[in-house]
């Protein structure tokens, strides 16, 4: 007898909720799942452990992904905020990947929007595979972020 389990949310601890999860929405093309939530009382601060913790935030649909999994965004009150610049090989949540139609456009949306190019844009052919065109980039608060295009070859060398 197997146990039944689905991946439901990554979840994003923000600063700012309602900017973070636009961010997403004008970049990534996300749509928002409602209701907003808005969480507070004994049952989360026991499930928290956070005494009078309220937790506000949304969950958004991601692009490609009909019901599920959701980019959940949350804001917490107290908040723990993020002291030392991340780096992209810290232990813990890495990034977040989009896989887009153009990669440079969509880094010129995020930038646009407030987030920032970290490394350079590669283009890396894998023979008889295809070429990945990728670059990580951060959000407005300092989450990793990977644009990338893989184009599949297809057999006989075509793409």
């Amino acid at each position: 007898m197997g146990i039944d389990i689905k991946y439901v949310h990554t979840n994003i601890i923000a600063r700012d909720w309602r900017k973070l999860s636009e961010f997403y929405i004008n970049v990534f093309n996300c749509k928002p799942v409602y209701p907003e939530r808005d969480l507070s009382g004994e049952w989360i601060d026991e499930l928290t452990n956070i005494n009078n913790v309220r937790i506000k935030g949304i969950h958004l649909g991601l692009p490609g992904c009909d019901n599920g999994p959701t980019l959940e965004i949350f804001q917490y009150e107290p908040g723990n905020l993020r002291i030392n610049e991340s780096q992209i090989n810290r232990q813990g949540f890495g990034h977040i990947a989009f896989h887009v139609d153009t990669v440079e456009g969509v880094l010129d949306l995020l930038i646009e929007h407030g987030g920032e190019k970290t490394g350079e844009m590669i283009i890396k052919e894998y023979e008889g595979i295809g070429v990945l065109t990728v670059v990580y980039a951060k959000d407005p608060e300092g989450n990793f972020v990977e644009i990338q295009n893989f184009n599949a070859s297809l057999p006989g060398g075509k793409t």
